[in-house]
């Protein structure tokens, strides 16, 4: 095997790279993309696979550096030395920090788990230490050009076809400054809401970035005063000790963390509590290792995790996954309601459905690895590259 060179100029690993790992060492790296999504297969020394995915958004990029700055560091490994590589990984591309690295990390990171699971025959929530099992959902809107009366009826209709009993809408306009997506729609639909889904359904917001920290606690008094239990991002993410003077200001439990990639920028966030419940998205963050760390560091705090799941790619069964492995699972799974006139990339991604919802749960199976079988056809119509070892 020749000397391999990130293609970013970083320091070269040994020509006995991969010697000492265990189990069967990676022998190709595929993915599969469309600027919005992209999958990625890793294939071992015996022709053995697995599947996993990069962050959804501009993943036609995160796939290019996937392969230019993850999958060097790789090729050649053993698929037991993935906790190395991905501690190794941004060492590595050290000059390279930043979301896109990790995102592009994450393919690699779950396509390895996928592969592991199928290697034992076991789920990987398992492999983390969970197991199999349902998942209570949060029907989680994410649309700010509705009005409050179309929303809570749509919300009633879910709750009545698919019985969920927990609600997300948004609030403000995303990174708003204060400003709200129309005047008055944040003063209206918090009351809206609450009357449509009754006394007893669990109610969030997202104010996504929207409010600095006088507005965001005016708005956490209304939704306090309305019965809601969970405030997200009320503030610039990038602003802690704006997020950490709303917390401290209100009962409510305000809740953030899923723009994060950072760990170092995790510790900051659990050591002051700037946020009552941490949201890692395991895409952003850099996969599962990744995530499982956040979520350990936040137990140690007492800080539960309900992690960012946004749509129906991968990413909310990976979040499924690791709400039955983690010890402080938050109280409910994000799941997107949007379909086709939202996000019409999520159509056929998919053979089985992953994300039947019944009694407001969905259910993490006993199949082995992730339990997704992409869709063949899908992968046809896809932008294909591949990255091989080369001994």
């Amino acid at each position: 095997m020749s000397t391999p060179y990130s293609m970013s100029g970083a320091v070269p690993v040994s020509s006995d790279r991969g010697k000492h790992d265990s189990g069967p060492r990676i022998r190709r790296i595929e993915t599969f993309c469309t600027p919005l999504i992209g999958f990625v297969r890793v294939t071992a020394e015996d022709n053995s696979t697995g599947w996993g995915q990069v962050s959804t958004y501009s993943s036609d990029l995160t796939c290019e550096i996937l392969h230019r700055q993850v999958a060097p560091w790789a090729l050649g490994r053993g698929m037991d030395a993935l906790e190395d590589v991905i501690a190794e990984i941004p060492l590595r591309e050290h000059k390279f920090p930043g979301t896109y690295l990790r995102r592009a990390m994450a393919g690699l990171d779950t396509a390895v788990w996928d592969w592991r699971g199928k290697a034992v025959g076991k789920p990987v929530a398992e492999l983390l230490g969970g197991s199999a099992g349902p998942v209570r959902a949060y029907a989680s809107s994410m649309r700010r050009d509705i009005t409050p009366e179309d929303e809570a009826a749509r919300l009633q209709k879910l709750r009545d076809e698919f019985g969920f009993d927990a609600f997300k809408v948004r609030v403000g306009a995303e990174c708003g400054q204060d400003r709200d997506e129309w005047e008055g729609r944040t003063e209206a639909i918090i009351p809206a809401i609450r009357k449509a889904m009754g006394p007893n359904a669990a109610l969030l917001v997202d104010g996504n970035s929207g409010f600095g920290p006088s507005r965001a606690i005016a708005v956490g008094g209304m939704l306090q005063a309305n019965g809601y239990e969970h405030f997200e991002e009320p503030c610039p993410y990038w602003e802690l000790e704006q997020t950490a003077e709303v917390t401290r200001a209100l009962s409510i439990d305000v809740a953030g963390g899923e723009q994060d990639w950072d760990i170092q920028q995790w510790k900051r966030i659990v050591a002051m509590r700037a946020v009552d419940i941490i949201q890692p998205d395991i895409l952003y963050l850099g996969g599962m290792i990744r995530s499982m760390e956040v979520a350990r560091m936040g137990h140690a705090a007492g800080l539960p995790c309900t992690p960012h799941a946004a749509n129906l790619s991968l990413v909310t069964l990976f979040t499924m996954h690791l709400l039955r492995a983690v010890p402080n699972p938050g109280r409910y799974l994000e799941f997107s309601i949007e379909g086709d006139d939202y996000y019409p990339w999520q159509r056929d991604l998919f053979l089985n459905d992953p994300y039947k919802v019944t009694s407001g749960q969905v259910v993490v199976s006993d199949a082995p690895g992730w339990g997704a079988e992409i869709n063949p056809e899908w992968l046809a119509k896809s932008t294909y590259k591949c990255s091989e070892d080369a001994c």
